[in-house]
């Protein structure tokens, strides 16, 4: 899992084994953030036709995702010069949530069957002056499809798998038919979106000198051709140097790359689309600490930085130098784990009653508003809240009440010792009772899994402590640089499965694409269902969110979901606190599928 993650189909848990953002969200930073100039220069950027930004080197230019190259700023470096087919907002009333104005092709028409989708390019051109066409969607989608081991957004059963026929009709349109009906916010949102046309004229060839390749659909030329293209991409030294990185479809062009160093890009002055640049060129600027970047931009030495939690008590200096604080909220959830495979914990945490106790002793509204200063808002459920919602407990299924956490305790036979440990005085299953599995005697006692490294999450802790004991429920927190990589699912009843609960959203847990399906999250045996949750009722909806094109699938999804818990829902953190020369515009509202588009920005 890897961290917030870019649109192009790769979703992000935060917290560490590579995707998820990943199967889970992980290690490295993967949002816009950053690292000290290595190489000491502090490019001021007074220069009104340069704009710097602070972000991670990217470390990764060929538009197929590669495993263990997710991150965020990949993303965003790539969406740069090689967009996606389809752009996405979750802002207005847009078909598929699909970005008109910024996307490559049309709106797709369904068939009635809903099995065939007909997708048209726009009248577009490569930089150099070649027109765009369906060639080049099927070049990228042979090359998937032939190395779907080296695809990290590929998935068993889904794209391309779940794809009958692909076939292209004239330069301009082509279409795909799946193996079964699906929803089209889904299919288009989820597994569309992955599409990214390549210069098959430029590209579909295996050496420097080499012959383009007409025949790119067979196995053994797509594997050829993309061995060579991924060894190109796997020299980053050479990406400013390289002919093939020139010919983009994008706003922007690369111009200079240092390996952990600045990235340069310029704008795109053959560009056809109707998101040109302003900017002739933006600068990326690493840091090596979050200090290192705070120090700049209190210095004044860049565009478009951010506030470290740490230092948000320093706002309104910051706005009073002349820069724009923005929150940047993420099409995202936060939520913490139980192991329900735990020989001992687990018949525990699967009794509803003891799931609906521990979320009523959560304060999300005050944790957000204290602990994370407003930087983070309640999770209600598996689905976001609309952005601009996100904010209360309106909504929720389970409010702070310590008072009715208890009686669920008492009347299913706990011995609640406020400050002790709480301990189970009836087992059986009579309503009364403790339930299935839960011996006489055992204890609220639990192991609790965190990030170390956020001082908002360790200050969280101490508070889940602090409220849980007052009921007898003992959490011995266990801070750690990587709490997903400890937090694997393990089989039932496996006597060396020792973690019982876990988190991993400092910075959210998990950002989606723009159809907030959950079925790599919560089905049973799903891929980042750490917590080996399962409920047939559960897995019902999932499906249903699948191939319903009505609405209410998703309503009554969330809505179940929220109430069963198969988690306990967090205070959701902002992606970062983006601070911006208030002279420049078109930043906001920032994308909370964490899309950054310098084409927008101008100077006033």
């Amino acid at each position: 899992m890897t961290r917030a993650s870019r649109r192009g189909g790769i979703l992000a848990i935060v917290a560490g084994a590579a995707l998820l953002l990943s199967a889970c969200g992980g290690g490295g930073s993967s949002t816009p953030s950053g690292a000290a100039d290595p190489s000491g220069s502090s490019a001021a950027s007074s220069n009104g036709s340069t704009v710097t930004v602070a972000m991670d080197t990217p470390t990764w230019i060929l538009p197929i995702s590669a495993p263990g190259k997710t991150q965020g700023e990949n993303g965003i470096f790539i969406e740069m010069m090689f967009p996606s087919m389809y752009s996405f907002t979750l802002e207005g009333d847009h078909p598929f949530n699909i970005d008109e104005k910024r996307s490559i092709a049309e709106v797709p028409e369904i068939s009635d069957d809903g099995l065939t989708y007909k997708i048209k390019l726009k009248d577009r051109t490569w930089s150099d002056g070649t027109k765009i066409t369906t060639k080049d969607v099927d070049f990228w989608y042979q090359l998937i499809k032939n190395n779907t081991s080296e695809w990290a957004s590929y998935r068993k059963g889904g794209f391309p798998d779940n794809v009958t026929e692909f076939k292209i009709e004239d330069e301009k349109t082509f279409t795909i038919t799946t193996t079964e009906k699906f929803s089209g916010g889904y299919f288009v949102g989820n597994q569309l979106n992955t599409i990214r046309p390549m210069p098959a004229h430029a590209w579909a060839k295996t050496s420097d000198e080499g012959a383009i390749i007409e025949d790119f659909a067979t196995e053994q030329n797509a594997k050829d051709i993309y061995a060579y293209l991924r060894a190109a991409a796997e020299d980053p030294a050479n990406y400013a140097k390289n002919p093939l990185w020139q010919t983009v479809s994008g706003p922007w062009k690369l111009k200079s790359y240092t390996p952990s160093g600045e990235v340069g890009l310029v704008a795109n002055k053959d560009y056809d689309g109707a998101d040109k640049a302003t900017f002739s060129e933006v600068l990326y600027k690493p840091f090596t600490s979050d200090d290192a970047e705070f120090n700049t931009l209190r210095a004044g030495g860049i565009d478009y930085g951010y506030i470290p939690a740490g230092n948000i008590a320093q706002k309104d200096y910051i706005e009073s130098q002349g820069y724009k604080v923005s929150p940047w909220y993420g099409w995202s959830i936060t939520y913490m784990p139980f192991n329900f495979n735990h020989p001992e914990s687990g018949p525990i945490f699967s009794q509803k009653y003891v799931r609906q106790a521990m979320q009523q002793l959560i304060d999300q509204e005050s944790i957000s508003k204290v602990i994370w200063k407003g930087m983070a808002a309640p999770t209600c459920g598996p689905v976001p809240q609309e952005p601009g919602a996100a904010g209360t407990m309106d909504g929720c299924a389970y409010k702070f009440d310590p008072d009715a956490a208890k009686k669920l305790l008492e009347d299913h036979g706990w011995k609640v010792t406020p400050d002790g440990v709480t301990t189970c005085e009836r087992p059986g299953n009579g309503a009364d009772q403790c339930g299935e599995g839960v011996k006489a005697g055992a204890e609220m006692r639990f192991t609790l899994i965190s990030q170390s490294g956020f001082t908002a999450t360790h200050d969280m802790m101490a508070e889940l402590k602090s409220q849980f004991g007052k009921l007898g429920i003992v959490l011995e927190i266990q801070e750690v640089p990587d709490s997903v990589a400890v937090s694997q699912v393990c089989k039932k009843d496996d006597p060396n499965c020792e973690w019982e609960l876990s988190f991993f959203g400092s910075e959210a847990s998990w950002y989606y694409p723009p159809y907030a399906s959950g079925q790599r999250l919560f089905a049973t045996d799903a891929p980042v269902n750490l917590g080996a949750y399962t409920n047939p009722e559960a897995d019902k909806l999932i499906d249903a969110t699948l191939v319903s094109s009505d609405t209410k699938a998703m309503d009554e999804y969330n809505a179940f979901l929220a109430e069963d818990l198969p988690v306990l829902w967090m205070p959701n953190p902002v992606n970062r606190v983006s601070a911006y020369r208030s002279e420049i515009t078109g930043i906001d509202p920032q994308d909370p599928m964490l899309g950054m588009y310098p084409q927008d920005w101008m100077r006033k």
